[in-house]
């Protein structure tokens, strides 16, 4: 794939004691270099397996801001954010038009900032508060307006704001997006996301090898389950 900004990533872990956080999580303290060769990677894998932390110290070692935002949003709520970032090397091709961190639990915090500029919502945010509108709309309201051709864009767990049909929509953004030059960093569990037929699956349960989505843990339990509701809940319950 060509337009690739972000090309391979390396974990420079020294004499790093991997009995303590982040480096004690089973994926990182195995993990040494990933190279990056499709447009739209995601990242998947169980609760506490590290791809929030991961895609969050990919992030700040390319200078965005750990909350979310731009590179030109500097603004903190808080600092609950690992030491990972400093181990990080990024090899890099080319100069993405912009650049951009999405995150679902800090959302609110970069719409605030946005909010907080009503020059900023008018000429690069469509016009409208984002506060004004629910989260799920909000949400793909900055992505359409402010998610660009050629530009780099790390999602952490983008679908936790959005009902299966938005899911969708934000499918389609996606794909418009990296059909004309941009990349895409994406940690989720949203089987929707994970399905893109031009993306690659990083199995981060299983060191970070690719994976197709038919062989994910989640496709396999979404679709038992939806084929037989019921019974899945007979054995959950143990009736």
């Amino acid at each position: 794939m060509e337009n690739l900004f972000v090309n391979r990533v390396r974990l420079n872990k020294g004499n790093v004691d991997n009995s303590k956080y982040p480096f004690n999580i089973k994926c990182l303290s195995n993990f040494d270099e990933l190279k990056i060769d499709n447009s739209v990677t995601l990242f998947y894998g169980e609760n506490g397996v590290g791809k929030s932390t991961l895609i969050e110290a990919i992030a700040i070692a390319l200078g965005l801001n750990p909350e979310g935002g731009s590179n030109n949003m500097q603004f903190s709520n808080y600092d609950d954010y690992s030491e990972l970032y400093k181990y990080v090397t990024i090899s890099k091709f080319g100069v993405p038009k912009t650049k951009f961190f999405l995150r679902a639990e800090s959302f609110y915090n970069v719409a605030t900032d946005i909010s907080n500029n009503s020059d900023l919502i008018y000429t690069t945010y469509g016009g409208e508060d984002l506060h004004s509108c629910s989260h799920g709309e909000s949400f793909l309201k900055l992505v359409e307006h402010r998610f660009w051709d050629n530009g780099l864009y790390i999602l952490d767990e983008p679908e936790a704001a959005l009902s299966p049909q938005r899911q969708m929509t934000l499918l389609c953004y996606i794909h418009e997006l990296a059909k004309n030059g941009s990349q895409f960093l994406i940690a989720t569990h949203s089987p929707i996301l994970l399905s893109y037929k031009y993306g690659k699956i990083i199995d981060m349960n299983n060191n970070m090898k690719e994976i197709k989505y038919e062989d994910t843990e989640i496709y396999k339990i979404y679709k038992d389950f939806l084929n037989n509701p019921y019974g899945m809940q007979k054995v959950l319950f143990e009736e």
